[in-house]
């Protein structure tokens, strides 16, 4: 065995076991957690770890020992005596080349694994329907093993296993940019694709500032080492998004026409390309999806969806309604004190139903028709045209919360209506997988969302059965643990960026050996612990910037 490093030791109060063992090296060796090492085992076989913990132990008997050994505390002293120490290294089993699982035997001989002994330890050498998620480092200097890795896309997008989640702390974690990072890839390996059955288009919602409004446009910034690791090291290109288009909230008080933190000379030309587009909500069109207005309200007696039903069924003239500010003309007059309606719903119920879309149709998108001639949409119409490989980007960044909610219920609802057939295309004109981003999680499927939430919902419904449809979500929030458990239950595929002490101190983390919960408070900008159906154990992974054209603090 090449580069052996210690020997494994087995003692009476730890053994070694089918699942982990232990091993002596040398203090000065430079190891790390996720370093995978290999050990001689019976039958000429190698088993196969990976660090856990590192420690390092002397033969001092106690703390006061090594004050007395150094003049009684005389920092500037040579020690009366030279202690014995070593490093001592936990490992997790990761398998065996001849599949033997017996615990490997004291005194074996430990060694670094070389690159291809890596990927066969982590399962990485076998893996199928290969999708670049990042690359690995493991050990030091001449050493130094430098890999990409891979998914396998088919537990990502479909259709063995679906859905990604990435939490972390803002700002540090890059949660948006590894998101892009895999859309990237995906894109790029549909794009060569020649089957024509098998395609992906994206949905993104822009939720910060002007985060995703020119994912087509290159990154200036990027260094050629950095273009040189997306083309040698990962196999992808180095241009931008393609197929982008964006969809911005109409305004009628802004040169842009639109109400969004984009730069309105960029807007401009984006619509003279014809690639943006203003999108609005017309009252005869889109009444059905009144009840989105009420996601984040608490109705456990369901009067307000009784009322949206009265509306909808067209009792009490609701259906010779055209318009919004009709609309609400309406609703007041059955805010009044003797006015008829249904029995069961109390003027008080109406007047609380006024007070929750008054407020939310107070927004210009709601305001007026739509005019196609003037580059203005309904974002439904988008969808239901949406094509192969095209990216639909919809800015709700300057939105308040609630109307953020319901732009992103009406696109899920229809994502769904595409995908279930309700609309007149063929199915093979359809992409066959829709891939839904979706940033800051939490204002959308938290355990404090009102459970009565029809986008809590949509949003646990794709989770559960969108794999079969098509429908993918790859979502982001800070905090994992607020997060709804049938919702990150159902994801095949989690990334954990930075957070901090309280958060890992969670259920969500019970399973993360302590050494990597640590790790995860010290993690840099565009450095992930990846968990993957096919990975034998977490991964450490590592993914250069974006390709696409970055705004200051976005």
């Amino acid at each position: 065995m090449k580069k052996i490093i210690g020997k494994v030791a087995a003692t009476e109060k730890k053994p070694t076991t089918i699942d982990e063992f232990y091993f002596w090296t040398n203090k000065q060796r430079i190891l790390n957690p996720f370093d995978v090492v290999k050990v001689e085992h019976i039958d000429k076989s190698i088993s196969y770890g990976v660090i856990e913990e590192i420690s390092h132990i002397t033969d001092s008997a106690s703390y006061l020992s090594n004050f007395i050994s150094s003049d009684f505390g005389d920092v500037s002293t040579e020690p009366n005596m030279h202690r014995i120490g070593m490093n001592f290294v936990k490992a997790k089993v990761l398998g065996n080349n001849k599949s033997i699982y017996t615990p490997v035997l004291d005194g074996s001989k430990v060694g670094l694994a070389e690159q291809a002994e890596v990927l066969e330890a982590l399962g990485l050498d076998k893996i199928k329907n290969k999708l670049i998620c990042g690359y690995i480092e493991m050990y030091r200097d001449e050493d130094k093993v430098t890999l990409p890795v891979h998914f396998n896309s088919q537990f990502l997008i479909g259709p063995e296993g679906a859905h990604l989640n990435i939490s972390g702390i803002s700002g540090l974690a890059a949660k948006t940019s590894y998101t892009m990072f895999l859309m990237k890839a995906i894109q790029d390996e549909y794009l060569s694709k020649q089957d024509g059955n098998d395609s992906v288009a994206f949905v993104m919602f822009n939720v910060k500032g002007r985060d995703l409004l020119a994912i087509d446009e290159p990154n200036e910034e990027l260094s050629k080492e950095e273009k040189e690791r997306y083309t040698k090291m990962l196999g992808l290109n180095t241009e931008p998004f393609k197929n982008a288009k964006y969809y911005y909230p109409y305004s009628n008080h802004s040169t842009s026409k639109t109400h969004s933190y984009g730069n309105s000379n960029d807007i401009n030309t984006q619509v003279d390309l014809d690639k943006a587009f203003r999108y609005k909500y017309d009252f005869e069109d889109d009444k059905e999806s009144l009840d989105l207005l009420f996601s984040n309200v608490e109705d456990s007696t369901g009067t307000m969806e009784s009322i949206v039903n009265f509306i909808l069924t067209g009792q009490g003239g609701f259906g010779d309604i055209t318009s919004w500010s009709q609309f609400i003309n309406k609703v007041g007059e059955y805010t009044k004190s003797g006015q008829k309606g249904d029995k069961e719903i109390s003027v008080m119920s109406w007047r609380k139903f006024k007070r929750i879309v008054t407020k939310a149709l107070n927004n210009e998108i709601f305001s007026q028709r739509v005019v196609p001639e003037k580059n203005e949409i309904r974002l439904k119409d988008s969808i239901k045209n949406i094509q192969k490989n095209d990216i639909h980007v919809i800015d709700i960044a300057k939105l308040d919360q609630d109307t953020q909610s319901f732009v992103f219920g009406d696109v899920i609802r229809a994502i769904y209506d595409l995908k279930l057939g309700q609309e007149e295309r063929e199915e093979n004109d359809i992409p066959s997988k829709i891939v839904i981003f979706i940033d800051e999680l939490n204002k959308y499927a938290s355990k404090d969302i009102p459970k009565n939430s029809p986008i809590l919902r949509q949003i646990i419904d794709i989770s559960e059965r969108g794999r079969s449809l098509g429908i993918i979500l790859f979502s982001v929030e800070q905090f994992k643990s607020a997060i709804h458990d049938r919702v990150k239950g159902n994801c095949a595929t989690h990334a954990y960026g930075r957070t901090n002490a309280i958060e890992i101190s969670k259920g969500d983390y019970r399973f993360v050996p302590n050494v990597y919960k640590n790790m995860m408070t010290r993690l840099d900008p565009g450095e992930y612990i990846i968990e993957h159906p096919v990975f034998r154990s977490l991964l450490n992974i590592k993914f250069p910037r974006p390709l696409y054209k970055q705004f200051p603090n976005g």
